[in-house]
């Protein structure tokens, strides 16, 4: 039976492949997994035994990339020039598509990524997404559908790709 430590290890390359996902950049992508790492290990009393390793992580690294975001969104006017960085690919070699797909994700919100990753990339249940981002199963499923068909708007060229996503504003 494996250690705590030797079970994090194994759960890395998910991790950078979430990470780069919600990011787009590698660097940041790769500060998050070490700042989630050293989280999980200083905190690993708080983690049940029974319970899913990697639903736990998620959530920490979810809710680190939350803070840094905000963090940088008040301490910058505009978005930050990154290097966009698609997640590993799963063994495809039609790069112009993956190309396609990176642009059409970095469109989308990170609420909305953040969803399309957890379901789409990692292969989780909507309850284990919904978990990980704190919010009800029923919210998940929406952003999902409207995630999915922004990406087919997108990718059909029906909507023009921008370089910041479309904010919904609340109007009473």
């Amino acid at each position: 039976m494996l250690d705590f430590s030797q079970e994090l290890a194994l759960q890395i390359p998910r991790l950078r492949r979430y990470a780069r996902a919600l990011t787009r950049n590698a660097a940041w992508a790769d500060d998050l997994v070490q700042d989630t790492l050293e989280r999980a290990l200083r905190r690993r009393w708080l983690f049940r035994i029974q319970g899913n390793l990697v639903p736990w992580l998620m959530t920490i690294l979810y809710r680190l990339y939350l803070n840094e975001a905000a963090r940088n969104s008040r301490q910058q006017d505009q978005a930050m020039d990154a290097v966009a960085v698609m997640p590993e690919s799963a063994g495809t070699d039609d790069y112009g598509w993956q190309i396609d797909m990176e642009r059409a994700l970095a469109c989308l919100t990170p609420e909305h990524r953040a969803v399309v990753v957890l379901v789409g990339l990692e292969q989780m249940s909507y309850h284990e997404a919904a978990q990980i981002l704190d919010v009800p199963a029923g919210t998940v499923m929406s952003r999902l559908a409207r995630a999915r068909s922004q990406l087919r708007a997108i990718l059909s060229g029906q909507t023009e790709m921008s370089a910041t996503p479309a904010y919904l504003s609340r109007v009473k």
